[in-house]
């Protein structure tokens, strides 16, 4: 970690988990550990935000949230970040061009469970997203079928990658996108936060 910013070598896969992480919990372990093994990667960074642009109340503390993820993602691969706060980026399209312009010569996928892409079409400037690096798709409880039939995948169905193609994603050209098949951990943060076992803010 240099100055806030991870050390990526050329040539290297990295995944790209990005979220409020308030707080991360086993399901985001879940995914990162299968991802690292379906799709290819060298290592996964995730992306601890300062905010997220969408939600209407804060999130706990960057610093509280950052020391939460080290302690429960802890495996060599994974580096936790709070790169998008050095940046000064919040949206995930800006995220991607500052991440990639830093980083020449590395590769990188942005990973999201199978509820983001059913609402990919929401976010701003989604097509950027789509045509700027491979995505790989998680499957979560109950969103396979609402992320099959959203707007993103049936604009996109051409760059889809099988599921038995995984492995190569991290060296495909976006855009490009491969929906994997998960089991399923059926944890959230919001439902950690209702039941008040998350002392944020």
């Amino acid at each position: 970690m240099k100055q806030g910013f991870p050390i990526a070598r050329a040539g290297e896969v990295i995944g790209l988990l990005g979220g409020s992480f308030d707080p991360a919990h086993t399901g985001h372990v879940h995914i990162t550990r299968e991802a690292l093994k379906r799709f290819g990667l060298d290592r996964v960074w995730w992306l601890v935000s300062p905010g997220n642009p969408i939600k209407k109340h804060g999130p706990a503390p960057l610093a509280q949230r950052m020391a939460h993820a080290r302690a429960r993602m802890q495996d060599p691969r994974v580096c936790i970040t709070d790169i998008e706060a050095h940046l000064g980026t919040r949206y995930t399209a800006r995220t991607l061009a500052a991440i990639k312009a830093r980083y020449p010569g590395v590769r990188f996928v942005w990973l999201m469970g199978a509820d983001n892409l059913a609402q990919l079409h929401h976010w701003q400037d989604w097509r950027q997203i789509m045509s700027s690096v491979p995505i790989g798709v998680l499957a979560r409880p109950g969103d396979r079928i609402s992320a099959r039939m959203s707007p993103a995948a049936r604009i996109y169905a051409t760059a889809r990658i099988s599921g038995r193609g995984a492995s190569l994603l991290g060296r495909s050209n976006a855009p490009a996108w491969c929906f994997v098949n998960v089991p399923m951990v059926a944890h959230s943060s919001s439902a950690i936060r209702a039941a008040g076992d998350w002392q944020g803010g």
